[in-house]
C-alpha cells in the first residue's frame, strides 16, 4: 500500500466546488473516475480542503491510497489523459508514512482578484470580480492588518454552518495593486490555519466595503469582537477566489 500525493489545478467555473455531490459534477469527482479508469477499483481522493462552487485552484493538494506497482511519479499523466481540460495534476510524487493532505497541512493561501475598470474586461471575467465605481485602494492595505491574528470570524461565515468554533488563525492579509492600461488590477491574499465556509471572499467584500466608504474601521473591529453580521461587507462571487498554496511544514513537491 502506497500513498500517492497529488498537486492538483482546476477551474472551478463548471463544477459544484471539490467535494462529490448528488446533483452537481464536482473535482473530486472527476478525479475519483480517472483513478478508477487506471485503478480498476474505485479509490478515494482526500484533498486539502473543499473548495466552493465556482471556486479555482492553483495547487491544491490531495492523496489517495493504493496497492499497486504503478511508480507514484505515472500517475500525473495516466490521470490527466483522462481529466478534462479544466482539471489538470501537475505533479505525483509518493507521500511519506501517516501523510493526511487535509489534516498534515499547516497554512492554507487564498487569493481573491478583482479588477477596477470603467468598462467590463470579459479577459478577466473568468477569475476575478470587475468592481465598477471609485474606491480608494490604499484603503485597503490599512485594513488588512485588521483580519490578522485570532478572531472569532462569526460574523463571516455562511448563516447555518456546522463548525465546532468559528474561531480562527489569519497568519497574514497581503494587498497587491497593479495598474494596467485601463484599469487597476488588485489581488488580496490570505493566509491561515484553517478558513470558514465564504470566509475569505467576505473578507474581501468588507475590506471592499470600507475601501469604497460604506464601512468605518470601527465597524470592521466590532464585526470581529461581536460578531456581528451587519457591520460586514457582502460575500463577494466566487469566480474571484483562488486557492494558492497549501503549507505543510515541508517540500512536498
Amino acid at each position: 500500500m502506497i500513498t500517492v500525493a497529488l498537486l492538483v489545478a482546476y477551474d472551478g467555473t463548471n463544477y459544484g466546488g471539490w467535494q462529490i455531490q448528488k446533483n452537481k459534477i464536482t473535482v473530486q469527482e472527476k478525479l475519483e473516475a480517472a483513478l478508477s479508469e487506471i485503478l480498476g477499483e474505485r479509490i478515494p481522493v482526500t484533498a486539502s480542503g473543499r473548495t466552493d462552487s465556482g471556486v479555482h485552484a492553483a495547487a491544491q493538494v490531495c492523496h489517495f491510497r493504493a496497492q499497486t506497482a504503478i511508480p507514484p511519479e505515472k500517475f500525473a499523466d495516466a490521470l490527466n489523459v483522462r481529466l478534462p481540460g479544466d482539471i489538470s495534476v501537475l505533479r505525483s510524487v509518493s507521500a511519506p508514512d501517516g501523510f493526511d493532505s487535509n489534516r498534515s497541512a499547516k497554512k492554507k493561501t487564498y487569493a481573491y482578484r478583482m479588477y477596477f475598470a470603467p468598462r467590463r474586461n470579459p479577459l478577466k471575467d473568468r477569475y476575478s470580480v470587475w468592481v465598477k465605481g471609485g474606491a480608494d485602494l490604499e484603503k485597503l492595505k490599512h485594513i488588512a492588518g485588521a483580519f490578522e491574528g485570532v478572531h472569532d470570524f462569526k460574523a463571516y461565515c455562511k448563516s447555518g454552518s456546522k463548525v465546532k468554533t468559528t474561531v480562527r488563525e489569519v497568519y497574514s492579509v497581503n494587498v497587491v495593486i497593479r495598474e494596467e492600461r485601463f484599469g487597476t488590477d488588485v489581488e488580496i491574499r490570505v493566509c491561515g490555519g484553517g478558513f470558514l465556509y465564504n470566509m475569505v471572499r467576505t473578507i474581501a467584500g468588507t475590506m471592499l466595503y470600507y475601501a469604497q466608504g460604506v464601512l468605518t474601521e470601527e465597524d470592521i473591529l466590532k464585526s470581529l469582537s461581536e460578531g456581528d453580521r451587519s457591520l460586514v461587507g457582502k460575500t463577494m462571487p466566487a469566480r474571484g477566489l483562488t486557492l494558492e498554496e497549501v503549507d505543510y511544514g515541508f517540500n512536498l513537491f
